[in-house]
C-alpha cells in the first residue's frame, strides 16, 4: 500500500513537471540547432559588394597622361556610371581619342562603352568604330588611313591593339577586308584577320 501510494505520488509529480521539462529540452535543441546552423553569407557584418554604381556624370570628358605629363587619351561621353565593384566606367555614347608615341591619334566611337580604371582597355559595343588617319612616315611616304567597324571591338590603348572575337569590317586605304576575328597592332602594323576572311583591292593609281 505504502509502495502503491510512492508510484501514484511520482506519477503526479511526473505528469506536472513534463510540459517544462519539454519546453525546456525544446529550449535546448533550438539553441543547438543556433549555434550548429552554418553562418550566412553577410553575418559578419561586413555587406556584399553589389554591382552597382557609386557615382553618375553626364556630358564628361576623362583623360589621362602619362608621368611626364603628355596626354595619352581621352574619352568623353553623354553619361557614364562608375561601378566600385570592377573599377568599370561604363558610358553611353562614347568618344574616345587616344596618341601614340609621335602624339598621333586614334579616334574610337560606339554606342556604349566599358573601360578599366586606367582606361587602358576599352570595349566598344553597338556600331564600333575606331579610325587612324594617314599619316607619314619618318622615313618618306605615308600609312593609310586605317577603319575598323563591327558591332564589338576591343580597344587597348597602351599596346596600340585592335581586336574582336566577332565579324569585322577592316578598311585601308581604298582596300577592304572581312572577317570572322581578328587582331591588329599598330606598332607593327600587321592585321590578323581569321574565319570566313574575304578582301578586295583597289589598283593602284
Amino acid at each position: 500500500m505504502n509502495t502503491a501510494r510512492w508510484w501514484r505520488y511520482g506519477r503526479d509529480q511526473l505528469s506536472s513537471w513534463l510540459p517544462a521539462l519539454l519546453m525546456m529540452l525544446f529550449a535546448l535543441g533550438t539553441w543547438w540547432l543556433v549555434r550548429s546552423a552554418p553562418e550566412l553569407p553577410g553575418q559578419d557584418g561586413e555587406r556584399p559588394v553589389l554591382h552597382e554604381p557609386d557615382y553618375h556624370m553626364r556630358q564628361f570628358s576623362v583623360r589621362s597622361f602619362d608621368p611626364t605629363g603628355r596626354l595619352k587619351s581621352e574619352l568623353t561621353g553623354v553619361e557614364g556610371h562608375h561601378y566600385p565593384d570592377t573599377d568599370t566606367l561604363e558610358v553611353q555614347a562614347p568618344r574616345m581619342r587616344s596618341y601614340d608615341e609621335r602624339g598621333l591619334p586614334t579616334v574610337a566611337t560606339a554606342r556604349r562603352a566599358v573601360s578599366n580604371g586606367d582606361g587602358s582597355e576599352v570595349q566598344l559595343y553597338g556600331d564600333a568604330r575606331v579610325v587612324r588617319d594617314a599619316v607619314a612616315k619618318p622615313g618618306g611616304g605615308a600609312l593609310p588611313r586605317m577603319e575598323f567597324r563591327g558591332e564589338y571591338l576591343h580597344a587597348f590603348t597602351q599596346d596600340e591593339r585592335v581586336s574582336s572575337d566577332q565579324p569585322v569590317e577592316l578598311l585601308r586605304g581604298p582596300d577592304r577586308f572581312t572577317g570572322d576575328q581578328f587582331d591588329y597592332d599598330d606598332k607593327t602594323g600587321v592585321a590578323h584577320l581569321r574565319g570566313r576572311v574575304r578582301g578586295v583591292l583597289q589598283p593602284k593609281r
